[in-house]
């Protein structure tokens, strides 16, 4: 009878059902890996605006770098992720896959605390004002008050009678036909470049522990799981690496101005830090085991 009902569905239906299906199946089995909280700690690396991508450079721009100087420093950053491959292999031959993967985790926390640093060090244009307009337009509705400072900017329109009027380029930052940043003029130049400096120098080197616990993980998810359900755990894995980064990008989606750059620097940290606390906590279940069955 239940046989029937589904074969009475329409045929879009029955697909969605089957996908369902699929999906679910795909978690249990995901789930039930003693590699999960592993392949976890990966995913919650992607929920990070601290890489060289478009959200990053961006604000780099916005500090005053030059786009050759940021072509450098993506360079350097290529350079260290080498040097990670390395070190992975080093330090699996002498300590294991999993201590590999604790010693690359705290190299990669210790060295984003320079970017944490960034956020208070001089020259940062964080600004916690602008995530609290309700107190903002509270305080200029006093009486005796002064207006906010921080207003939303206004483009100058340009053009004659017959031609439209559209917003003047001189007032936003163009790469490839794209704007990068609202409200912020062209050239700006920072009162100091110390924060910029913690940013780039902590992204820089910490992609020498990145690259290694994430070939750590990797490693481990080969390893460990057994060749009849590798194809659909690392499929698993993979949407789940895609749904963190769409996280991030959500982030930056609700906080878009330079000055929130900050907020998004320590959220991201508060996620890596998360992801690296569950390896932590496998590779302590993981060497448990090993004591008991030895």
């Amino acid at each position: 009878m239940h046989l029937k009902e589904i074969t009475n569905l329409p045929l879009c239906f029955q697909s969605f059902r089957r996908l369902l299906s699929t999906c679910k199946d795909g978690w249990r089995a995901y789930y039930r890996q003693p590699v999960f909280l592993a392949g976890m700690s990966l995913a919650f690396l992607y929920t990070t605006v601290l890489g060289f991508d478009c959200i990053t450079t961006g604000y780099a721009y916005t500090q005053g770098i030059s786009g050759s100087l940021l072509s450098l420093l993506m360079g350097v950053s290529a350079i260290t992720g080498l040097m990670g491959t390395v070190l992975f292999t080093r330090l699996r031959k002498l300590v294991g896959l999993i201590n590999t993967g604790i010693i690359s985790s705290c190299l990669h926390l210790g060295c984003l605390l320079l970017c944490v640093c960034s956020v208070f060090a001089p020259g940062s244009p964080m600004d916690l004002s602008l995530l609290m307009p309700y107190f903002s337009s509270y305080s200029s509705a006093e009486p005796g008050g002064m207006a906010s400072k921080k207003q939303k900017h206004t483009y100058p329109m340009t053009g004659g009678s017959n031609q439209p009027l559209l917003p003047d380029r001189s007032s936003i930052h163009w790469t490839n036909n794209t704007v990068l940043f609202d409200n912020v003029p062209s050239g700006t130049i920072p009162d100091s470049y110390i924060s910029i400096i913690l940013l780039f120098l902590g992204v820089i080197t910490a992609r020498i522990g990145l690259w290694c616990f994430d070939l750590t993980v990797t490693q481990l998810l080969q390893e460990t799981i057994c060749e009849s359900e590798r194809g659909v755990v690392n499929g698993v894995q993979s949407s789940m690496n895609y749904l963190m980064d769409l996280l991030h990008f959500i982030m930056v989606i609700s906080a878009p101005h330079p000055q929130h750059f900050g907020i998004l620097v320590i959220i991201s940290v508060i996620f890596i830090s998360t992801g690296h606390s569950m390896f932590f906590l496998y590779a302590h279940r993981a060497k448990r085991k090993h004591r008991l069955e030895t």
